[in-house]
């Protein structure tokens, strides 16, 4: 199997942190411009006056930048000992769809307990693509 596989959803999960990277001043300069925050209110990290829609997407990407980046090391660990298999590519996509899933309910309706629900999930399916790695 081609190894370079691998670099398929450790793309499309950078695509996604960007799309959220975007969002964020787009939803600022919305509320900006609707009077609903003041530039005051966006510097520092706190946001007590920021309204959830705009502080959402801030904290997603943080959330993006947090456990995905032990994806991306166990994807090129993966990727350099030649262990990229066709359950491995599985394990990979799954974590990907379930933190796309993670970033949608984030960003649009933020039930907590179906976020927390597929956060979850993506942490074992992330576990799981650990322990693949040192079992092989």
């Amino acid at each position: 199997m081609p190894q370079n596989l691998i670099f398929a959803p450790m793309g499309a999960l950078v695509f996604l942190t960007f799309t959220v990277l975007v969002l964020i001043p787009l939803r600022q300069f919305r509320a900006g411009a609707a009077g609903q925050v003041q530039t005051d209110d966006l510097k520092f990290a706190g946001w007590a006056a920021v309204p959830g829609e705009v502080a959402i997407p801030n904290r997603n990407l943080m959330n993006l930048l947090e456990l995905p980046m032990l994806f991306y090391v166990a994807g090129l660990m993966y990727y350099v000992t030649g262990k990229v298999d066709s359950m491995v590519l599985g394990i990979a996509w799954t974590y990907v769809a379930l933190r796309a899933i993670h970033t949608l309910i984030h960003i649009t309706y933020n039930n907590v307990f179906h976020r927390l629900t597929v956060f979850t999930l993506s942490n074992f399916v992330l576990g799981a693509f650990w322990v693949g790695f040192f079992v092989r």
